[in-house]
């Protein structure tokens, strides 16, 4: 059941490009007019993806646990974020510094959680004596 779900997700994100890929290539003949709307059309879609681990914010506050957040990812995330924000700036080019940000603001958002909540170390392993 649960592979079946992730199939048709996946199906439908597929189609979703496909039908943007045809849109842009197809429907929109201006070179100039399609650069603009593809640079709107990869900012939503890039936004998107920085907001969604934010999904969990009240699951995160609600349990007082972090344990759904990762660290890692968080730090690569700012990381990433605020390389290609200061490359759009270097181009001057509004559809990365614009779409890129988020992705700060959400990360320093999720250091704040992991701050305000951090994580518990697994209690059930407990150290081995040699």
């Amino acid at each position: 059941m649960e592979e079946r779900v992730v199939l048709l997700q996946t199906a439908t994100l597929l189609g979703v490009l496909l039908l943007g890929y045809g849109y842009f290539w197809l429907l929109v003949p201006n070179p100039e007019a399609r650069l603009q709307q593809l640079g709107l059309f990869c900012s939503v879609f890039t936004i998107s993806m920085y907001l969604s681990p934010l999904a969990d914010l009240a699951k995160v506050i609600q349990t007082k646990s972090t344990q759904c957040l990762s660290y890692p990812l968080t730090i690569a995330t700012v990381l990433t974020s605020a390389s290609w924000c200061l490359y759009g700036f270097r181009l001057r080019d509004p559809y990365i510094m614009v779409s890129n940000f988020p992705g700060i603001v959400t990360s320093f958002i999720r250091f704040w959680l992991f701050w305000k909540y951090p994580q518990e170390q697994d209690r059930n392993y407990w150290f081995l004596q040699t």
